[in-house]
């Protein structure tokens, strides 16, 4: 994909630094200060697994499709799957409680755990960002997705600095450059937990897709605190880190499906 291509240059970690887990998982060490933990989780090929070893495949061997709901339930129960594994409690102890704007987080009356996560879905694939040091948020865009109307978007939304950057980009590099300053921006807006309404012209980050992703300028705050990073766990797809945290060091997994064993 041409768009996969010209934005490989910010990449800080790809898919082979995505290191592979298989199920079941016990005991995972909690991140050190200023680690990110990120999980990538292809739903469909964890899904086909679970139906195979349970012998429920469909007549028509079309079992990797869902429903809304069953993408749902399965989004929530891997999320819960790998913070109980972090806290050393089954996932279904796990209790979650959402901030006033929505944010989730672990309940404290429950989990003395300075542990955060984030959690992002495009279609039926599945990224989970996990930190000790500070709130993180996360995003997962397609890498081949063209917008529809960067400049307009970009004008309305972003903020002036960046509308202006975008304007400036040769038109074969735009669709790459918006598509990355979007993950980037919904990665800052869960990070800090206040929404989306109203927050993207808050901040700016770099809009050159040559460079290391940043955070160049926020209302209120300092850039500089801010920590901005881009993964590719497989080559369609583009995911951002965001972390208010000057120092944020990425070390990537994947979940497997359990190895099944066949009784003769």
């Amino acid at each position: 994909m041409a768009i996969t291509k010209r934005i490989n240059a910010g990449i800080a970690t790809g898919p082979r630094d995505f290191w592979p887990c298989r199920i079941p998982l016990h005991d995972l060490k909690l991140p050190s200060p200023g680690e990110v933990h990120v999980w990538y989780l292809d739903l469909d090929d964890l899904g086909r697994s679970l139906q195979g070893a349970l012998g429920s495949e469909s007549e028509s061997g079309d079992s990797s499709s869902f429903t809304a709901g069953q993408l749902l339930f399965a989004r929530r129960f891997y999320l819960r799957l790998l913070l109980g594994a972090y806290l050393g409690l089954p996932g279904k102890s796990v209790q979650i409680n959402r901030k006033n704007r929505g944010k989730p987080v672990l309940d404290k009356a429950v989990h003395d755990s300075d542990l955060h996560f984030s959690m992002a879905k495009s279609e039926d694939k599945l990224m989970i960002g996990f930190c000790t040091s500070s709130y993180l948020g996360v995003d997962l865009e397609p890498a081949g997705r063209e917008a529809r109307d960067p400049m307009g978007v970009a004008r309305r939304y972003f903020s002036p600095a960046e509308a202006t950057a975008l304007e400036a980009i040769a038109p074969q590099d735009r669709d790459a450059a918006f598509l990355r300053a979007w993950a980037c921006k919904e990665a800052v807006v869960k990070a800090s937990g206040l929404g989306i309404a109203n927050q993207f012209c808050r901040f700016t980050v770099d809009m050159d897709i040559s460079q290391p992703a940043a955070v160049q300028d926020i209302e209120g705050e300092e850039a500089g605190r801010w920590s901005l990073a881009l993964v590719q766990p497989e080559k369609e797809y583009l995911g951002a880190i965001a972390s208010h945290d000057p120092v944020m060091k990425i070390r990537g997994f994947r979940m497997l499906p359990a190895a099944h064993s066949t009784v003769s």
